[in-house]
């Protein structure tokens, strides 16, 4: 009797209309859930850092099942393929069977094929099994026979399940693994969606961040002190902060992951969108790190110390103080002005109480805005709060008077600073300084008034970059300081 014909009815139409098998992570989602769902367990317990090699120590399936344990992914934003998922629906809308099999945890799995209601099967990993690699294709073997489905992955490991599928569909899969699935025995084709841009890299660093770190020239030029060696080590100070800035934009990028989706302008970050794979994340940001202290070391190892402060400040703040109330302001205030603390200890430059105390009023009062911003920004898309914060839509009114108060104290220092002794020392008319007073307290009424109407950026110190009004201000400022000097 041939093989044929002791096939059942139904394994008969299987070889006949084989089913499709999709895989999930870097196929179905631009994304890995493996890394997603630590990343949410880390941002949801600061403690995750632990157990999770705890976890693997047993295995990457337990590794998994005690992640998504922890975890809060929202199946609804992830960053699924498009083109695949309309590959699977055209598969499934002439009347064949589609099976969901991933080596994510089956709990994740069943999440997402509820969401997109494609699947007719759905199976993952559990916590002694991790469906990957020889694992699933054992287990397609078994569950659909040899040759008798259809298998739409993406990377060097699917090629054993390729290798005993009746069709192999790669999906933005390298070359090498092209090339290993052109020299199988089974029908091949491969789907392009979409490719990574190197600017999407860039723009993950947020450059226009850099702005920021600006502040550690402070210190030079308020002390008038314009020699070579200050400039160098100003500059170097300058280039170890915007590195490291970054990888902590990386790393809260990758925190940040769930509430970035829920907002209507931070799903577009390069993680969020799935342009850039998460599991990229962890390496931008060592490397980042990496390259950031070896420029603070150059620098001199007291400012290596105090951007050893501000790492620690600012992991501190992704994982958890930006949830915490007025913490999260007062922690944003501080990070600024460590910038200007930062410039004076790479030049070693004493610096002005008068000018911290400017700096820790007018910061925080930036800072208000910033949260001032996003609760007018949640108030129209009509939710009660903003998201991954720990302020509700009725804290605006007092948020806003923060940022008013703050910003016209900021100005107060100033006045009093310019009525100083100190202020004679360096300035030729002091008298001219004084211009510069209304100018700042017009242009922060007029932010604090942009922001309440719901046209602020969602930084206010990159919304006066841009901003035509606030240059001008700016500019008016410089020359009167210049003035000051020199007249």
């Amino acid at each position: 009797m041939s093989d044929q014909a002791t096939l059942t009815d139904e394994q008969a139409m299987q070889v006949a209309d084989p089913v499709l098998v999709v895989d999930l992570d870097g196929t179905l989602i631009a994304s890995d859930m493996l890394h997603e769902t630590f990343w949410s367990s880390l941002a949801q317990d600061w403690r995750t850092i632990f157990t999770a090699p705890a976890a693997l120590v047993r295995g990457r399936a337990a590794l998994k099942a005690s992640l998504q344990r922890t975890a809060k992914v929202d199946a609804n934003a992830l960053p699924y393929n498009q083109a695949v998922v309309d590959y699977i629906r055209s598969w499934r809308d002439a009347g064949r069977r589609t099976a969901l099999v991933t080596a994510s945890n089956q709990r994740i799995a069943d999440q997402i094929a509820d969401h997109l209601g494609l699947f007719d099967e759905v199976h993952g990993s559990n916590g002694d099994v991790n469906l990957k690699g020889d694992k699933k294709a054992q287990f397609l073997e078994q569950q659909y026979g040899d040759h008798s489905y259809t298998y739409l992955g993406d990377s060097r490991a699917d090629l054993k399940i390729w290798a005993k599928a009746k069709k192999a569909v790669t999906v933005n899969a390298p070359q090498s693994v092209r090339r290993g699935v052109d020299k199988l025995d089974c029908e091949a084709e491969h789907l392009t969606t979409k490719g990574v841009s190197p600017n999407s890299y860039l723009k993950a660093l947020r450059p226009h961040q850099w702005l920021k770190n600006i502040l550690v020239f402070l210190p030079m030029i308020a002390a008038h002190n314009f020699a070579t060696g200050v400039l160098v080590h100003s500059l170097l100070a300058f280039i170890s902060f915007c590195l490291i800035a970054s990888s902590v934009y990386v790393v809260n990028d990758l925190l940040d992951l769930k509430a970035d989706r829920a907002h209507p302008r931070k799903r577009n970050r390069p993680f969020a969108s799935g342009s850039i794979p998460v599991s990229h994340g962890i390496w931008m940001a060592i490397g980042l790190l990496f390259g950031g202290y070896l420029v603070a070391a150059f620098t001199g190892w007291a400012f290596f110390a105090v951007m050893l402060v501000y790492f620690s400040i600012t992991t501190a703040y992704s994982i958890s103080l930006k949830r915490k109330l007025i913490v999260d302001v007062c922690t944003l205030a501080g990070l600024y002005t460590l910038r200007i603390i930062a410039g004076a200890v790479a030049t070693q430059i004493v610096l002005s109480v008068w000018l911290l105390a400017f700096s820790i009023f007018l910061f925080f009062s930036l800072a208000a805005v910033k949260r001032q911003a996003e609760l007018v920004d949640s108030a129209a898309r009509g939710k009660l709060g903003a998201t991954g914060r720990g302020y509700h839509v009725d804290d605006l009114p007092l948020m806003t008077q923060m940022a008013i108060a703050a910003g016209y104290l900021a100005v107060l220092v100033l006045a009093l600073y310019l009525n100083s002794p100190s202020v004679v020392e360096l300035y030729a008319q002091p008298i001219v300084l004084w211009g510069i007073c209304p100018i700042l307290l017009y242009w922060i009424s007029r932010i604090i008034m942009i922001t309440h109407r719901g046209h602020m950026h969602d930084d206010p110190i990159v919304f006066a970059a841009r901003d035509r009004t606030s240059q001008l201000c700016f500019v008016f400022v410089a020359v009167l300081a210049f003035g000051g000097t020199v007249l």
